[in-house]
C-alpha cells in the first residue's frame, strides 16, 4: 500500500487553521447540521452530529508528548487499540486531515497529512455518567451492568508484568510530586489541612507498603483502563467505557480496585459516595475476589490527593482554561482524601 505523504517540503498549517476547518459542517463527508466544539488540557473533540473527531494537541509534558506528527499518530492508534477492548463499537477509525497542493484542507482526502484524527460514533450526553450523578439517575440496574463489564474485561486483561517493588515506588514518586505542587503558596488553598493530608498519606503508605506489593505478586496488577472516571462512561446501548489513557502504559498498570476507589472518588465529588462502595462490592462478588477495606481507603485517599494536584497544577498553564475551577475543587479533593484516611 502506498504510504500517504507527510508534510514535508509544506508550510505548517496551524492548529487554529485546524481547528477553523473541523468546527466547519461542511467540512465533514457525512454533513452534520453542526459542530460543537469541546476543548480538553489535550485534545479537541469536534462533535459533529452522529460522529466525533479527536484532535490531540501538539503539546509536550513531562507525562506525554504529541509534539510530532509522528507522535500524534501514534498516540491516534494507540488509542484506537485500547479502546477497542471496552467501546469497540465507539471507536471506529483514525483519519488523516490532509492537505492539497493548493492549500485546502480535508478529511481523509488525497495530499499531505498535516494531522491526525480519533473517528468515532457520538454518544448521547444524557447517557453520560457524570450527568446521570447530576440528574440522581444512577440505580441498582447502572451499578450492575458497569460491574459486570469491568468483571468481564478484568477477567481478560493481562497481568502486569512489572516488579512489586516499582508498583509500590509509583505511589512514593506520585506523592512526592504531589507535595511539591500542593505546597506552592501561591494557590488559594487550605495549607494547614493540604500538609496534615499530605503527612497522612505519607505515613499510611509507607505503613501499607507490603500490602502494595502484595497485590502484584497476587496477580492483581493488571493492564486496565487507567482513567476510570464518569465522564468516561455511557450507559447507551448498553454501557461504553471509553478514552483508556494511551499515552503511558506505566499508569495502566493498576489492581482493578484501584481503579473502582478512583471511579468512587470521582462519583462522591459529584455528589454520590456511596457509588464506589456498591460498585467494590459488587466487582469483588463477580470476580470472586476483592482488596482489603484498610487497601480500599488507600486507593482512595492517594487518588483524591493526585486529583487535587492536577486540579492546580492547571493553574501553571501559561493560559488556564476556567481558572475560577481549580483551586475549590482541589479543596474537594483534600476534604475527600481526609475522610478516606480517618
Amino acid at each position: 500500500m502506498k504510504p500517504t505523504p507527510t508534510t514535508a517540503g509544506h508550510a505548517e498549517v496551524s492548529l487554529a487553521e485546524k481547528i477553523r476547518f473541523l468546527s466547519d459542517p461542511a467540512s465533514y463527508p457525512h454533513a452534520p447540521r453542526e459542530v460543537r466544539v469541546v476543548e480538553t488540557h489535550m485534545s479537541f473533540v469536534f462533535v459533529a452530529g452522529a460522529k466525533a473527531y479527536k484532535l490531540k494537541k501538539p503539546v509536550r509534558f513531562s507525562f506525554l508528548d504529541f509534539s510530532t506528527l509522528g507522535l500524534r499518530e501514534a498516540m491516534c492508534r494507540e488509542e484506537l487499540r485500547l479502546n477497542r477492548r471496552l467501546a469497540p463499537a465507539v471507536y471506529l477509525d483514525v483519519r488523516a486531515l490532509t492537505e492539497t497542493p493548493a492549500g485546502t484542507l480535508s478529511l481523509g482526502g488525497g495530499g499531505a497529512v498535516v494531522d491526525w484524527l480519533i473517528e468515532m460514533k457520538s454518544l448521547p450526553e444524557r447517557r453520560m455518567l457524570d450527568v446521570m450523578l447530576a440528574e440522581r439517575r444512577v440505580f441498582a440496574h447502572e451499578i450492575e451492568l458497569l460491574a459486570q463489564r469491568l468483571a468481564e474485561f478484568y477477567r481478560k486483561a493481562e497481568v502486569s508484568t512489572i516488579a512489586p517493588a516499582d508498583y509500590a515506588r509509583r505511589f512514593f514518586r506520585e506523592q512526592q510530586l504531589n507535595r511539591e505542587i500542593l505546597a506552592l503558596p501561591a494557590f488559594a488553598l487550605d495549607h494547614g489541612r493540604a500538609s496534615l493530608v499530605l503527612d497522612r498519606l505519607d505515613a499510611r503508605l509507607a505503613l501499607d507498603r507490603p500490602l502494595l506489593e502484595e497485590r502484584v505478586r497476587a496477580g492483581f496488577v493488571v493492564e486496565g483502563h487507567g482513567d476510570l472516571r464518569p465522564e468516561h462512561v455511557n450507559f447507551s446501548d448498553g454501557i461504553a467505557i471509553f478514552d483508556s489513557l494511551e499515552f503511558n502504559a506505566e499508569l495502566r498498570q493498576v489492581d482493578p480496585f484501584d481503579e473502582i476507589a478512583f471511579l468512587g472518588v470521582e462519583c462522591a465529588q459529584l455528589g454520590a459516595p456511596e457509588i464506589g462502595q456498591k460498585l467494590a462490592e459488587a466487582l469483588a462478588e463477580r470476580l470472586d475476589a476483592c482488596a482489603p477495606k484498610r487497601l480500599m481507603a488507600l486507593y482512595a485517599a492517594w487518588r483524591a490527593v493526585l486529583r487535587a494536584r492536577l486540579a492546580v497544577a492547571h493553574l501553571l498553564d501559561p493560559t488556564p482554561r476556567t481558572p475560577e475551577k481549580w483551586e475549590p475543587l482541589a479543596g474537594r479533593y483534600l476534604a475527600l482524601a481526609e475522610k478516606a484516611l480517618a
